[in-house]
């Protein structure tokens, strides 16, 4: 039984019946200039060094990174069994299960189209 305006759960866009999402690629995305493999991982890593500091557990920030750098079939699989609720099914929004949002840039999810190649 639940409340008065409540309805029996049902599917979501994302195929789950729990409001979870099924997670997907993200859309591709432009940097403002041009970058190399190099600064990207510059970039990643400055990140994933900082994030724990803006709050939320440390576990839960270790397995949004493993699932970041993960397949997306592997990837579900982390998030499902840590717990992770995806907002947003390419990552950029997830929460834990106490509420506390985690909010991943899109350079830690994959590459820009203008990515500078090494040669």
């Amino acid at each position: 039984m639940g409340c008065v305006g409540s309805t029996p759960a049902t599917k979501d866009a994302g195929g789950s019946s729990d409001g979870t999402k099924k997670i997907r690629k993200p859309k591709p995305w432009k940097h403002p200039q041009p970058i190399t493999m190099a600064q990207l991982k510059q970039m990643r890593d400055e990140f994933w060094d900082t994030a724990p500091h803006y709050g939320g557990q440390k576990e839960i920030w270790d397995a949004l990174r493993v699932a970041s750098e993960s397949e997306v079939t592997h990837a579900q699989a982390i998030v499902d069994s840590a717990g992770i609720i995806v907002s947003s099914a390419d990552l950029t929004l997830c929460y834990d299960e106490r509420g506390a949002k985690y909010e991943l840039p899109k350079y830690v999810l994959s590459e820009p189209t203008n990515l500078i190649r090494d040669s």
